[in-house]
C-alpha cells in the first residue's frame, strides 16, 4: 500500500504507515508497528479502551 502525505499526528514527518484502527496517516514515530496502531489508538488500547481492533 503506498502512503503520501503528512503524519496526522505531528504533520511534519512523512507519513509511511497507516493506522489499522482508525486510518490515520503516520509517520515511523507515531507507528507502534507491533500492533499495527498509531500511538494514539495504541495508547488508548493499552489504557483499557473496550473498542475491538479487529
Amino acid at each position: 500500500m503506498s502512503v503520501e502525505g503528512l503524519c496526522q499526528i505531528c504533520e511534519s514527518a512523512p507519513a509511511e504507515h497507516q493506522c489499522r484502527r482508525c486510518g490515520a496517516l503516520v509517520c515511523d514515530t507515531h507507528y507502534d508497528a507491533e500492533a499495527g496502531l498509531c500511538t494514539d489508538c495504541a495508547a488508548a488500547v493499552d489504557g483499557g479502551e473496550s473498542d475491538s481492533i479487529r
